[in-house]
């Protein structure tokens, strides 16, 4: 049973993350929301719950490995980064300028990023083979992989799935953030992958299936995989791509579309944001 009063923490923490996501499209006028939304119940639940990791030792040998395989969601990256401790959150006002750490997929010159990634299909390979370092190694880290549905079409991604399967690496735990839709439309109609838990299964997976924005659940999950030996895990969290902005919701076009200034405070208003957030 989890801390109610911890859900209500991270609850909040969500809705700043969502407040600065939304500030930092404004800022950039481009950029990637929809799956940024999405994903940010269960990525504050891993960030400010489950993870180990120091803000202030970037390469603290004990620290867990965090890779966004789906790199383009980097304003959710960056916001995440800030609220930890990495990056002033001043610095988020640079997303996507020439010449700033923060671009729009994460790169090593920022801090808390493992790896870049962007070109989908292959942070899983990546993360992949860091479990199986570590654990040749006799490191206790774990590795969390966060990976957008429509990843699960790309050939690349099943064969690291099996490969984490033949080698039991119970130090992995991917994140599936399955909002159902990708930039050329329904997941479904694009490539369908269902039934998607029962393929993870066969290729010995353990498998959680979660509401992604029901915080307790997002706790719930981390903590179960952190008790499953003999296998890596995969939660896959059914999530509302572009979730907390009603006209977002569920909308193709705003995979990697940014909103305009006007919509932008379109949507700081419908997320309740602070007044500063309206500076741009």
């Amino acid at each position: 049973m989890v801390d109610q009063a911890k859900v209500e923490e991270l609850k909040k923490i969500a809705h700043r993350i969502r407040c600065d996501i939304i500030w930092a499209l404004a800022h950039a006028q481009s950029g990637h929301p929809g799956g940024s939304l999405s994903a940010t119940d269960i990525c504050v639940a891993l960030y400010f719950y489950a993870l180990k990791h120091d803000p202030r030792n970037c390469q603290w040998e004990g620290r867990d490995r965090v890779i966004f395989s789906k790199g383009h969601v980097s304003p959710l990256i960056f916001s995440l980064l800030a609220e930890s401790g990495y990056i002033e959150r001043s610095e988020l006002r640079t997303f996507r300028k020439f010449g700033s750490r923060l671009q729009g997929h994460p790169n090593i010159e920022c801090p808390g990023i493992e790896v870049g990634t962007g070109s989908l299909g292959q942070g899983l390979s990546i993360a992949v083979g860091v479990a199986l370092g570590l654990r040749m190694d006799g490191k206790p880290n774990r590795v969390y992989c966060i990976m957008g549905d429509g990843e699960n079409q790309e050939g690349s991604t099943w064969e690291a799935i099996m490969s984490a399967g033949h080698y039991k690496l119970d130090n992995l735990c991917v994140i599936l953030d399955n909002n159902g839709l990708q930039i050329d439309g329904w997941v479904e109609d694009v490539m369908g992958l269902q039934p998607l838990a029962d393929k993870w299964r066969a290729f010995r997976w353990h498998v959680i299936e979660i509401d992604g924005h029901d915080m307790a659940q997002c706790m719930e999950a981390l903590d179960q995989a952190k008790q499953v030996k003999g296998q890596p895990t995969v939660i896959i969290a059914k999530t509302v791509k572009g979730k907390g902005v009603s006209w977002m919701e569920n909308q193709a076009e705003w995979h990697g579309k940014a909103p305009k200034p006007d919509q932008c405070r379109e949507a700081l208003k419908e997320l309740a944001c602070p007044a500063e957030y309206f500076d741009f």
